[in-house]
């Protein structure tokens, strides 16, 4: 099973390589930001709460972020892999992910880590908000915030991987398709 954490802050371009790369391999998307999303969409509970949260660029809780993990690959237990999108975001939620996956009889079997400077983060993510009605794209106190709390506590997740040696780190610039083929090439060579 081939199972992927697609690492990198806000605007690094997670969503849009992910997609290539689900495609690429028949893996299952995992996106907290999407799983969120979709319970906010919904009305649920969890989902007004998260996106509470989630305006005032905070981190939802980590029992409900590995909850609704267990769950999605519990109904995807044939899959041929996961891609974890926006997760793990800590070093106890990758302890707990991989404590998660090792009971399924399954582990991560590498961290891609995208790269881009803040100057492109923040284009990147001012020219999605113009397009996405996401309100968190469009503020920049926000968006700062985003890369301040992934800077200060999940940026720590590259030496967790690193000490496992699944840490492969990719300049997250340049065109889609040239980044794309950097990514593969690190997935095939493992």
């Amino acid at each position: 099973m081939l199972n992927i954490v697609l690492f990198g802050p806000p605007g690094a371009g997670k969503g849009t390589q992910s997609e290539k790369l689900i495609e690429k391999y028949n893996l299952i998307h995992l996106s907290t930001g999407d799983i969120l999303r979709g319970e906010i969409v919904a009305g649920t509970e969890l989902g007004l709460k998260a996106k509470k949260l989630m305006d005032a660029g905070i981190l939802v809780p980590d029992e409900v972020v590995i909850g609704m993990i267990d769950s999605k690959i519990s109904s995807n237990s044939g899959a041929n892999g996961f891609i974890f999108d926006g997760f793990p975001r800590t070093i106890a939620q990758a302890d707990a992910l991989d404590k998660l996956l090792e009971g399924k009889k399954s582990s991560i079997s590498m961290m891609l880590a995208l790269e881009v400077e803040k100057d492109e983060l923040l284009r990147r993510i001012l020219h999605r908000g113009e397009n996405s009605g996401r309100s968190d794209d469009t503020n920049l106190d926000i968006i700062n915030k985003r890369i301040d709390e992934y800077n200060n506590k999940t940026a720590p997740l590259k030496e967790y991987y690193s000490k496992q040696n699944k840490l492969h780190i990719i300049k997250g610039v340049g065109g889609i398709e040239a980044i794309f083929r950097k990514l593969c090439e690190a997935i095939d060579l493992n």
